[in-house]
């Protein structure tokens, strides 16, 4: 089991602000969990009891519509926590976390993390930081829901996939989506994904090799996913 104050990831969330003896506590009650890809780290409507911290791997976070679809809220990758909001609210949660690649989680317990915002200021502070972005991430997909096109929402998932995690060394996105996966984020059914891709291939501004997806012309998906 590794311990808390060895581990690189924590440099990128809240658990940056603990102590040196805070994080030794977290060390001996903390559980590293591995979720294989395709299962759930937690389901809406549980109750958590504590956060997940991604040390490896993405997940999806994702709403049940009325209609049976999925969608894809947000993707979350090493270094962010889960379920801060059900755990700090006592409230069951209100989307499902699954594995989109093989990931590796700790568990660490609500009661330590009550503890942590009653003994921590900082910890506390940067915890609410990380949930006020959080919300703020939420109505911007509000708005891009409501106020862009599908073709406007395709260019902008392409670019966050790019940016937010990175290409291999032949170009393609590091990040291989299902074409479910896709809709799910876009907000529309799979097989308008797939024609608006197929679009976007003959457009030659992505190139399309099986699920295998490369950006080919960045700077033209900008100015479609901003309406230009």
């Amino acid at each position: 089991m590794g311990k808390c104050e060895q581990c690189i990831v924590r440099q990128l969330n809240s658990l940056k602000t603990l102590t040196k003896d805070e994080l030794g506590r977290l060390s001996t009650c903390k559980a590293d969990r591995v979720i294989k890809k395709g299962e759930h780290i937690f389901e809406e409507g549980e109750h958590l009891n504590g956060v997940y911290c991604v040390k490896s791997g993405v997940c999806k976070l994702v709403k049940l519509s009325p209609n049976g679809k999925d969608q894809i809220v947000k993707l979350n990758t090493n270094g962010d926590l889960l379920g801060q909001r059900s755990t700090l609210s006592n409230e069951p949660a209100n989307l499902s976390a699954i594995a989109i690649t093989d990931m590796e989680v700790c568990f660490i317990p609500q009661t330590e993390i009550l503890k942590a915002v009653g003994d921590n200021p900082s910890f506390t502070v940067d915890m609410f930081k990380t949930l006020g972005k959080s919300i703020r991430e939420s109505d911007d997909l509000l708005v891009n829901m409501s106020q862009k096109s599908m073709r406007e929402r395709l260019a902008a998932t392409l670019i966050m996939l790019e940016e937010s995690f990175g290409k291999e060394k032949d170009g393609t996105l590091s990040l291989v989506l299902t074409r479910e996966e896709f809709a799910g984020i876009v907000g529309t059914a799979t097989e308008s994904v797939i024609r608006l891709l197929s679009q976007f291939n003959k457009e030659k501004l992505i190139h399309i090799e099986g699920r295998h997806i490369s950006i080919v012309d960045i700077e033209k998906l900008r100015r479609i996913s901003d309406g230009v």
